[in-house]
Formats: structure tokens, sequence, C-alpha cells
């Protein structure tokens, strides 16, 4: 009798390169790890905007008259700076409600490489404009657009895929650590822009635009969308790591004379989530609208702090981007100890009030602090970064995923990503209007600007109905779990 055929089965989406096989704990790190690089170049291929700002402003008010014309005026360079953000996120936030519900029909692997690959392409033209000499504001506005749709493919694509492999156990501290991408894309992205901002700044888009290229590549070769199966060990995994659209059957080795436990696909798929059955879910609604303030605050920081340093510190555009980078060290704290606190009491609402209750006084305290001196500001930029990206963080990953998996779906696993797409994409939203408004605050002081970011905090509040049912609420959920508690 011939040996038994391996009984895993993968999509035709699997990898091209397969990992050797591997224990269902290493495949988890693998995919852990993979996930992590890969939105990291995400990030990391946005943040160049940010840190050539100021350059671009020096081009458009001394080094020709015709750049971007007929727009150059002294009095407005803020404005057209916001529109260029304006026109990347405003297409990133539409883009991003459709993107969830393609990523939902398509394999993963291949939709995100797509993305990624046309990320670099986009990136890298940014930068080609300097290189080429292109004094057109069309040509730019027209690569923030394009490259704000095709970066909508990311985000879905990785929680989904990292929802598949892990379960709700720890959820938010897992989600916690490996959502530190964003922070470390950040970082990279300032410090590979900030190298090349003053000597050529074309170079600081076409270096990230190869980087996340390369690693859509990468992602092609080797990213494992789900877990299909597993010799050996399953039930050790415990059910709560089991996608609900798997089952375990046994299988008889008779070359060996062994029976083994191994998870197989189900044969009968449910369909994917609609847009509105998504939004039927009870949570998501409170949980969007209260991401659009908070990335509100998180994207102004993103693309406007180190020009507010560079005009508050009188540093030059280099040492501002590497002091901004601090802003994102303070995020990854912020967004683990999210996680570690919101599993523990396994309250996901309470813990993002909270933290955002604090986060606006924070925000008054640091424009004030700014001004005294290098060592305050540094301090306050990491409790700052902390306070605003920790409920973000926890939104965006361990809520998401709590909300995808909800029990009035009633098994169906084919929600993640619609949901995900629908709260990130809300989210958006507000990432798009706060540099348009900063832009236009920061004319009349930056102050305004401050104001303006405090006022969206205590607006994100918005999940004063879900804190009152935690807190209130009989059925208290075990810790251990970290669900989301909406019924």
């Amino acid at each position: 009798m011939p040996p038994v055929l391996s009984p895993c089965r993968y999509r035709a989406s699997s990898p091209l390169l397969m990992p050797p096989v591997l224990s269902p704990c290493r495949y988890r790190a693998f995919t852990f790890g993979l996930t992590f690089l890969l939105y990291t170049s995400f990030h990391l291929s946005r943040k160049p905007i940010s840190i050539v700002k100021w350059p671009l402003v020096e081009l458009m008010l001394f080094l020709c008259k015709n750049f971007f014309s007929p727009f150059l005026d002294k009095s407005n360079y803020k404005q057209l700076l916001g529109a260029m953000d304006y026109s990347f996120l405003c297409a990133y936030a539409v883009g991003m409600y459709l993107s969830g519900i393609i990523g939902e029909r398509l394999p993963i692997r291949l939709y995100l490489t797509f993305g990624m690959l046309m990320s670099g392409l986009f990136t890298c033209l940014f930068g080609l404009g300097r290189i080429y000499n292109i004094h057109n504001l069309s040509f730019y506005i027209f690569v923030q657009v394009a490259n704000g749709l095709v970066q909508t493919t990311g985000w879905p694509s990785v929680v989904t895929c990292i929802g598949n492999w892990f379960g709700k156990g720890r959820r938010g501290l897992i989600m916690g650590i490996w959502n530190s991408h964003t922070s470390v894309g950040n970082i990279l992205g300032s410090l590979i822009a900030g190298y090349w901002v003053s000597s050529n700044w074309g170079l600081s888009f076409i270096v990230p635009g190869l980087v996340i290229a390369a690693m859509g590549v990468v992602c092609f070769l080797f990213l494992i969308e789900r877990e299909y199966c597993s010799v050996t060990g399953c039930r050790k995994m415990g059910r709560d790591f089991l996608p609900v659209d798997l089952r375990e059957v046994s299988v008889h080795d008779f070359w060996n004379g062994k029976t083994f436990v191994v998870v197989v696909k189900s044969e009968s798929e449910p369909s994917a989530i609609s847009f509105m059955g998504a939004l039927r879910i009870p949570g998501v609604i409170e949980f969007s609208l209260c991401l659009l303030f908070a990335k509100l605050v998180s994207y102004t920081f993103l693309f406007w702090l180190p020009l507010y340093i560079t005009k508050a510190a009188h540093l030059d555009a280099k040492k501002a981007g590497e002091l901004s980078t601090l802003f994102d060290v303070g995020g990854i704290v912020g967004g683990i100890l999210a996680g570690v606190i919101s599993d523990k009491l396994g309250k996901r609402a309470t813990t993002c009030a909270v933290m955002l209750l604090l986060a606006a006084p924070t925000l008054y305290g640091f424009s004030m602090i700014s001004e005294f001196g290098l060592g305050p500001t540094i301090g306050m930029l990491l409790v700052c970064g902390g306070l605003v990206n920790g409920p973000y963080a926890l939104i965006t990953t361990a809520v998401s995923a709590d909300l995808g998996t909800h029990k009035s779906l009633k098994g169906n696993s084919r929600a993640l990503s619609t949901v995900t797409a629908i709260i990130d994409g809300t989210g958006s939203v507000g990432a798009a209007i706060g540099p348009l408004l900063a832009g236009v605050l920061s004319s009349r002081g930056w102050n305004q600007v401050f104001y303006m970011l405090m006022a969206a905090d205590f607006l994100a509040l918005l999940l004063l109905r879900l804190v009152t049912k935690e807190l209130t609420s009989a059925n208290v959920v075990k810790p251990r779990s970290g669900s989301t508690t909406v019924e």
C-alpha cells in the first residue's frame, strides 16, 4: 500500500516558494513576522512626504517661480501642502471601503502583491518628479491619488491574514505588538527620507518605493493566507486558533500504521458578508466613528509634526525628522499597553476612552512645553505618541478582529476584511480631514491646530454607550478572551 498523500490542502493562491513543513506555532510566528514586515513597508513609503515638506516649501518660495504654477504664493504654501496630503488621504479613505469588499473575494496573496508593486511604482514616480524637474501640480496630485488608492490593499489584507492565524486568546497583546509595524515604518521612513532630504529629496521617495516593491515580491513568494491544515498537534492548538471554516478529521496512514488528526478546509464556504451586513454588526458604527477622530489626530501628527518641530524648535529638516520619530516610539509602547490592559480587563471600549480622555490635555501640554527646549519636547512627544496611537492601534487591530468574528455572524469567517475596511475607511476620512485642517489653521498660528486636535480627541469619546455597557454588564467578559463586549 503506498503512503497516504499529505493531507495538507492549500488554495491555488498558496505561495510560490513554500517554507519547509513546520509546526503550527512556527507557521504562526512566520506569518506574524512576514505580515509585520509587509505593512512596515507601507508606512515606510508614506512617511517621506512629511519629511520633505520644508524643502518643497523652499523650492516653491525661492528656487523656481514656476514651481506648482500658478499656485506660488508665500501666504498659502501650507494650504497647498495640505492639499497634497488631502489628495492621498481622500483617495485612501474612498478606496478603503471598496478594498475590503474586493479583498474578501480575491486571494489575499495576489491582491496584496499587486497593491505593493503599484505602491512602489507611484512612490518612485513622486521622487522622479524631482529628478526630471517636473513642475506641474497636477502630476503630483495624480501620483498622490493613485498611490492612495493602491495602498488600500494593504490593511484589510494583513489584518485578515493575521486574524486567520490567531484566535481571540491574548489578541490584544499579540496585535498590540504586531501593530507596532506602523510606528516602525514611520521611524524607518523618517530616517531614510531624512538622509537625502537636504541633498536630493527625490531619493527620499525612490528608495522607500523600491523597498515596498521588493517586499511585494517577498509577499508573492512566501505569504500563506491561512492555516489550512496541520499534521499532528492540532488538538494542542486549542479551538480558539482554528478558523471557523476549518474542521478536524482523522486520517489513517496505513504505511506507518498511525492515525493523525488533521485540519482541512470545509467544502462549503459561507458567502462573503455584504457592506450593509457588516454595518449591522453591533459596535462597528461606534468604533468606526471613534477611529475617525482618533486617526484625525494621529495623521495630523504624521504629516505635520516635522514641519512644526522645524518652526518651534528651529531645527533643520533632517534633525526635525529624526526627532519626530519619538512620537512613533511612544506609539509602539501605547499600542502594546492598550492591548495588554484591554486583555486583562476584557474592556476594549473603556481602554480606548480613558486613553483618549488623557490625550487631550497632554496635547495642550505639548504645545506649551515644546517652546521650553529639547528635553521637555522629547518627553512630551513620547507621552503624546502613546496616548494618541494607543486607541488607534487597538481599534484597527484587536477590535476589528473581534467584530469581524462577532457571534452575530454565526461562524461566517468571511467578514473580517470588510469589517476592517469599514472601520479603517471611516478612520481614513478623519485622516484626510486632519492634515487639510492643519494646513488651513496653521496659517493663523499653531495654537489653532492644537485646539482642533484636542477637540477631535474629545469627540472621539463616541464610545460612551459601549463603555457604559461594559461597565454595567452583568456578563463580564473573561479577561483571557479580551473580546469586545458588544451585544
